[in-house]
C-alpha cells in the first residue's frame, strides 16, 4: 500500500511546507467546524455516547486492518490535521475497541469517569516531566502526597510519621509506574540491591554485579518465590535484573487458588539446603486469572522469621483496601516491604498509570541514581529512584479520583464490582448448563459452558479419571475458544478465556471464560443476556461437530 492509499481522496490534503504553516500547528486551531474540534466536542458532551456511535461494534479481520497501516514510509508532505483526523476515525477508531460497553466484561478496562478527559487534556497542555523538579514544579508535591495518601491507604503510619518523609529530600514513600509491570520491577530491583548490599570488600550489587555478589555473600544462586498464580511481569523482572526467568520458583496453590503456605516453608528450607539465597517472597493479592489472594498475614510471619524481602503484587485487589466491608480480604498487607497497586485498573484512571509503595521511606536509597546535569544529590526530584526517567505527570488523575471520589467512593465502587461479580456466579451456578470453574473474591470469575447432561457424565466417579474423560475434557477446550470467539464477532458482548489446573485431572488444563467486573455501568440484565447469547452460540452449527464426538465418546446426548 502507498502513502496516498491511507488517506481518503481528496485534493485538498496537503498542506503547504513552510516554517510559518508549522508554527501555526502549534499555535493557531483549527475552524470550528473542522472534525477534530467536532470530535473534541463529541467527547466532552458524552463519551460513551461517542464511542457507541464511532466505534464498529461488528468485528474487522485484523488483516484487513494491517492492510490500512502496511506502509513503513514516512510521508514526505504534511496533510492537513483535518485530513488526518478524517482517515484516522474511519480506519482506526471505527475499528477499536469499545471498552466503556457495559457487555465488555472480559478484562480490566472500563469506563472512564466524564471528568478524566478534560483534566487528561490539562495534564497534556502542561506537559510536564515529573523526573525532575525543575520540569515539573508543583507537580513534584503533588505526586508525593499522592504517593502518601495511598501509603496511608496500605500502611497506615501515624500523622507524624507523613509529616516527616512525605517532601523529605531522602526518601520517598514510593514511585509512580507506567503500570504493574515496572511496579513489580522496582520493587525487586530494590528487594536485590537490599539483599546484596555493601559491606567491607565488597561494594554491592549494583556496582560490582551477580558474580561478585554472589561470591562476597557465598551463595550459588539466587531465587524469587511466588505462586504458580503470579503474574507474568515478575518473569519480566527476572530477566532484566539478571535473575533469571528459571529462578523465579513457583510454589503450588491449594484448591481455593492461594498459595500453599506449607509447601512454601518446605520449598524455603530445600532453597537453603542448596546454598540459595530467597530474595523475596511475592504474594499475591488479586491474581489476574481468578481474582485470588495469598494469604498475607501467613506469609508476612514467614518473612519476618526468615528475614526476607516480602512484596505485595495487589496490581489487582489493592483498591479492596477502600472498602472497609472488604479491606479484611487483604489483612496483612500492611506488614508488607513493598506493594503493587495499578490506578488504571479499579481506580478508574486512564492506562498507563501504577505505582509500588514501600514501606519504608528509605527503601529506595538502594537503587538511587544521580547525574550533575538533572538529578543532583539533595534535590527531591523523583527521576532519582525510579527506573523510568522521563514520563508524564500521570498522578494528577489519580490525585483527582482521590478527591473527587474519596475513600468511601472508591469503596462504593468495589462493593458494588464484587457484589455484581457474586450475583453473576449466582446465575451460573443456577443455570443447569453452565458450570461455575473459580469461585470470585473479588470480581473476577470463571465459568464454561457444559449441558448438564455431560456435567453428571464427568463427575461420576467411574468417568472423573478415565481416559475417555480427557478426550472429552480436550474436546470442551476447543468448545469454549469457539464460543469465547463466536461471541466476540457478534460485537455486543464480549468474555475472554484462559486456562486453569484441571481438578479432576492432574496435568490437564481447563478453558474457561474469564470475566471482569470492573465496569459501573454494567447490569444485572446484560449478564442474564451474556449467558443466553453462549447458550444459543452452543446450539448453533460452529460446535455442532464436537457435541457429536462428545456424544460417541461419553454415549451421553447432548444439545
Amino acid at each position: 500500500m502507498c502513502i496516498k492509499e491511507f488517506y481518503l481522496s481528496d485534493s485538498q490534503a496537503l498542506t503547504d511546507v513552510s516554517i510559518d504553516s508549522l508554527l501555526r500547528v502549534f499555535t493557531v486551531p483549527e475552524k470550528a467546524e473542522a472534525t477534530l474540534n467536532q470530535v473534541d466536542r463529541e467527547l466532552s458532551l458524552d463519551i460513551a455516547a461517542f464511542l457507541n456511535a464511532r466505534v464498529v461494534a461488528t468485528e474487522k479481520d485484523l488483516a484487513e486492518i494491517e492492510a490500512e497501516f502496511a506502509s513503513a514510509v514516512i510521508p514526505e508532505e504534511p496533510v492537513r490535521v483535518a485530513h488526518h483526523i478524517d482517515n484516522l476515525m474511519e480506519k482506526l477508531v471505527a475499528h477499536s475497541v469499545n471498552t466503556y460497553a457495559p457487555g465488555f466484561i472480559g478484562h480490566m478496562t472500563s469506563a472512564l469517569p466524564y471528568f478524566m478527559l478534560p483534566l487528561s487534556k490539562i495534564m497534556v497542555a502542561l506537559n510536564q516531566n515529573v523526573v525532575k523538579t525543575e520540569t515539573s514544579k508543583a507537580f513534584t508535591p503533588m505526586e508525593r502526597q499522592v504517593l502518601g495518601m495511598m501509603h496511608h491507604l496500605v500502611f497506615a503510619r501515624a500523622e507524624a510519621f507523613y509529616r516527616h518523609w512525605l517532601h523529605h529530600a531522602d526518601g520517598q514513600l514510593g514511585a509512580m509506574c507506567s503500570g504493574g509491570t515496572v511496579a513489580n520491577i522496582t520493587a525487586l530491583w530494590v528487594a536485590r540491591n537490599r539483599c546484596y548490599g555493601p559491606k567491607p570488600g565488597f561494594a554491592g550489587i549494583a556496582k560490582a554485579g551477580w558474580s561478585q555478589a554472589l561470591a562476597a555473600y557465598g551463595d550459588r544462586d539466587a531465587v524469587v518465590l511466588v505462586s504458580e498464580r503470579g503474574h507474568y511481569s515478575l518473569s519480566k523482572a527476572a530477566d532484566v535484573l539478571g535473575i533469571g526467568r528459571d529462578n523465579i520458583r513457583s510454589v503450588p496453590c491449594t484448591d481455593s487458588g492461594s498459595i500453599d503456605i506449607q509447601q512454601l516453608s518446605d520449598i524455603i528450607a530445600s532453597c537453603h539446603d542448596r546454598g540459595e539465597r530467597v530474595i523475596s517472597l511475592v504474594a499475591v493479592a488479586g491474581s489476574t486469572e481468578t481474582g485470588c489472594i495469598d494469604a498475607l498475614d501467613e506469609m508476612a510471619v514467614i518473612a519476618e522469621r526468615e528475614g526476607i524481602w516480602l512484596h505485595v503484587d495487589a496490581a489487582w485487589g489493592g483498591p479492596a483496601l477502600f472498602s472497609d466491608k472488604h479491606r479484611s480480604l487483604l489483612k496483612g498487607i500492611e506488614r508488607a516491604d513493598s506493594v503493587t497497586i495499578d490506578a488504571h485498573k479499579q481506580m478508574y484512571v486512564p492506562m498507563g498509570v501504577g505505582m509500588v509503595l514501600f514501606r519504608d521511606p528509605e527503601s529506595q536509597s538502594s537503587i538511587r541514581h544521580h547525574a550533575n546535569y538533572i538529578i543532583r544529590q539533595g534535590s527531591k526530584d523523583l527521576g532519582s529512584s525510579t527506573l523510568e526517567g522521563s514520563r508524564p505527570a500521570m498522578s494528577m488523575l489519580v490525585h483527582a479520583g482521590l478527591h473527587i471520589f474519596g475513600r468511601r467512593g472508591y469503596g462504593l465502587l468495589v462493593e458494588n464490582n464484587i457484589q455484581r461479580c457474586k450475583y453473576f456466579s449466582t446465575l451460573i451456578d443456577m443455570a443447569a448448563d453452565f458450570e461455575l470453574v473459580s469461585v470470585p473474591v473479588l470480581n473476577i470469575l470463571t465459568y464454561r459452558y457444559v449441558p448438564a447432561p455431560l456435567q453428571r457424565w464427568l463427575e461420576s466417579p467411574e468417568n472423573a479419571a478415565s481416559e475417555v474423560s480427557v478426550r472429552v475434557e480436550l474436546l470442551l477446550n476447543q468448545a469454549t475458544q469457539i464460543l469465547q470467539r463466536a461471541q466476540r464477532e457478534r460485537g455486543q458482548y464480549f468474555v475472554s478465556r484462559t486456562s486453569l489446573p484441571h481438578a479432576r485431572q492432574q496435568g490437564l488444563l481447563k478453558t474457561v471464560f474469564r470475566v471482569v467486573l470492573a465496569n459501573p455501568l454494567t447490569t444485572d440484565e446484560i449478564l442474564t443476556a451474556i449467558l443466553q447469547e453462549q447458550r444459543e452460540l452452543a446450539a448453533g452449527p460452529a460446535v455442532k461437530v464436537l457435541w457429536q464426538e462428545i456424544k460417541q465418546l461419553s454415549g451421553v446426548a447432548l444439545i
